[in-house]
């Protein structure tokens, strides 16, 4: 499993400690913004947030034929485990604003870090704290189970009882990658293409992982959109949008070499995940 360097742990640690306590119970969004130090503000207050359980459709019902493909799925995509996707899963896993910049850059075509951007840094790690709390929403009104407590096989991840705990539907994953697609795309629109393939990629990451049903990275990807059409109407998100943008602008000017191995990437981007399902 690829862990998180030093300079992505505390972020991710925090956003994680923070929406355990909403989880278990101990405090409402806003109240475990206030409880675990240095988290970012979300720009979005609790009542702000889009409830995703009135916007999403239900998950599949079970022994639907929707849940029957999810399970299929699951099982065939078990054949990758050790391969070049299986690895670039294994890559998708972190989530703190530094691993995601990272995890675009060959799609951004410059080199993205927080001392470079740090602009897109802080919006980023905004927009992820309003991720987490309306993911660990709905999450906990669906209570879906993950396709490997389902039916067996071999994941990307160490298994957990905190990953055992958490359910399937919507992925938080694809929620985060694809929100930060669109934030992408919209300040870099000639590279749109690239970004939002790797977005997909992202999410679908979790689905080659083992760890989400198809239809729950499906659902994520409907609930990055509405995040961040909701974002829109917030006075201080469009000013970030307007300082990341200029600041993109002038790491564009003076690109620095990338040292991935971006053709690598985007062949492994562009694989097609269902299997012809």
């Amino acid at each position: 499993m690829t862990r998180p360097d030093r300079a992505t742990r505390p972020l991710l640690i925090l956003v994680l400690a923070a929406t355990s306590l909403i989880n278990t119970g101990c405090a409402t969004a806003q109240q475990a913004i206030s409880l675990v130090p240095f988290v970012p503000k979300p720009y979005l207050g609790q009542k702000a947030w889009p409830d995703a359980s009135q916007i999403l459709p239900a998950p599949p019902a079970t022994g639907s034929q929707r849940e029957a493909q999810d399970q299929a799925l699951f099982e065939a995509s078990r054949a990758l485990e050790g391969s070049g996707r299986w690895k670039l899963a294994q890559n998708d896993v972190p989530t703190a604003p530094a691993a995601m910049m990272t995890n675009f850059q060959c799609a951004a075509g410059i080199e993205l870090t927080p001392q470079s951007a740090p602009k897109l840094t802080a919006m980023l790690s905004r927009i992820g704290m309003d991720s987490a709390f309306q993911v660990a929403a709905v999450k906990d009104v669906y209570k879906r189970k993950r396709p490997y407590l389902i039916n067996d096989g071999p994941i990307c991840v160490a298994r957990s009882a905190s990953l055992d705990a958490s359910p399937d539907y919507p992925s938080g994953h694809a929620t985060w990658g694809w929100a930060i697609g669109l934030v992408m795309a919209e300040l870099m629109p000639d590279r749109a293409t690239a970004i939002l393939a790797r977005a997909r990629a992202y999410g679908e990451s979790r689905a080659v992982c083992g760890v989400h049903s198809a239809s729950a990275v499906e659902a994520g990807r409907t609930n990055g959109a509405a995040l961040i059409a909701a974002l829109h109407g917030h006075q201080d998100f469009r000013t970030d949008m307007e300082q990341a943008r200029t600041e993109l602008q002038g790491l564009r000017m003076s690109p620095k070499p990338l040292t991935a191995d971006c053709a690598a990437e985007s062949a492994l981007v562009s694989q097609p995940l269902y299997l012809g399902f």
